[in-house]
């Protein structure tokens, strides 16, 4: 459940007790979300980016405003640190209306499912955050009560059983998912409204640091700010993160303002380099170059070499190495681009890129 919004505690105050063990990490966890939810827009006014995202969805809960119904059903997906969460909340907000929150993996049997349905009020909305990881009775069960608003709950077993119609009022179902393409076709068909995040342009993140930095007291300038957005990897989550990590840095060791030169200073002391890698990122891009050759090599053989798990590599650094053209997925295994070999300082061997044969194999990762 993220309801930790709703704590008594001061948001800003807990988030100097919570560290992460990554900073680029998009994910949030504990006490991170008190802090972000303390800096998250409250409509879609004051939301920064996703352009095309807002004037659809602004669309549709006006209609349903003028027509005094419940919007359809919501549909959001993107990578983690998006503000698929903060969506939800504002289409609460802009409803009027309650939020209930839970999660995919918190349902785990259709019964869970149905007590939360059954304690829905008309015109509630219920946002269920990663979605597609929910039990699939449970998954069922939704599908009749986002169609019919209703459930049949099943009493006993075998010949006995017995389909008890239980109606539940009309409520405003929020998905959100980081992996659309493990939605089954029926649930994802039964969405009335589908929204794809995109990351972000660093000139949208400066105004988002920016204006984070007003809500947190923060005195940075222009240049300060742009080298915090340049390095946040196109994910607002990421640009809060390292704004309070470098006004740490300023107000400890430089005056509590943050310049250029205290930005740079304060990433380069917690291993964000000037294109947003971190300590992981590196790793696996040095480990591929100077240990491999360049590939190709299987995930789990490169997350051996850099210490990790396989599932970390793959969700954690992967992602983003392959966005910015340092890594490639082939067949075979992974490959450095020159790119990433550039950017270590190294000249590749000859053949070490580009071997036309590792499309054609097998990856052992």
């Amino acid at each position: 459940m993220h309801d930790d919004q709703y704590s008594d505690r001061d948001p800003l105050a807990a988030a100097e007790e919570h560290h992460l063990r990554s900073l680029t990490v998009a994910e949030a966890d504990g006490d991170e979300r008190a802090v972000e939810a303390a800096l998250r827009p409250r409509s879609l006014d004051e939301v920064v980016g996703q352009q095309r995202v807002r004037d659809q969805l602004g669309l549709v809960l006006e209609a349903a405003r003028r027509r005094e119904r419940c919007p359809d059903h919501v549909l959001l997906s993107g990578p983690p640190g998006l503000g698929k969460t903060t969506l939800a909340m504002i289409i609460a907000h802009e409803m009027s209306v309650p939020l209930r929150l839970t999660s995919g993996p918190a349902i785990t049997h259709a019964g869970d499912l149905a007590a939360i349905l059954s304690g829905l009020n008309e015109g509630d909305v219920l946002f269920i955050d990663e979605i597609h990881r929910m039990s699939r009775p449970a998954e069922e069960m939704l599908y009749m009560a986002m169609e019919d608003f209703r459930v049949d709950v099943v009493i006993g077993k075998g010949p006995g059983a017995t389909a008890i119609p239980l109606e539940i009022p009309p409520f405003t179902l929020v998905g959100a998912t980081t992996r659309a393409g493990l939605l089954p076709g029926p649930l994802r068909d039964r969405f009335g409204f589908t929204a794809q995040l995109e990351f972000y342009d660093p000139r949208d993140l400066d105004t988002i640091v920016h204006r984070s930095a007003d809500l947190l007291g923060v005195e940075l300038t222009s240049e300060g700010s742009a080298q915090i957005a340049f390095r946040s990897r196109g994910t607002p989550r990421i640009a809060n993160r390292l704004l309070r990590r470098v006004r740490d840095y300023a107000q400890v060791r430089a005056g509590g303002v943050v310049t250029l030169a205290v930005a740079e200073a304060a990433l380069e002391l917690y291993e964000v380099d000037d294109l947003g890698l971190d300590r992981l990122d590196r790793g696996v891009i040095d480990v591929l170059c100077r240990r491999f050759g360049g590939g190709p090599v299987g995930v789990s053989t490169l997350a051996v070499a850099v210490g990790e798990e396989r599932e970390t590599v793959e969700e954690v650094a992967e992602p983003f190495l392959v966005r910015i053209g340092f890594l490639a997925r082939t067949p075979r295994g992974r490959v450095a681009t020159p790119a990433a070999w550039a950017h270590l300082g190294l000249t590749p061997p000859p053949g070490a890129v580009g071997d036309e044969r590792a499309l054609f194999e097998t990856d052992p990762g």
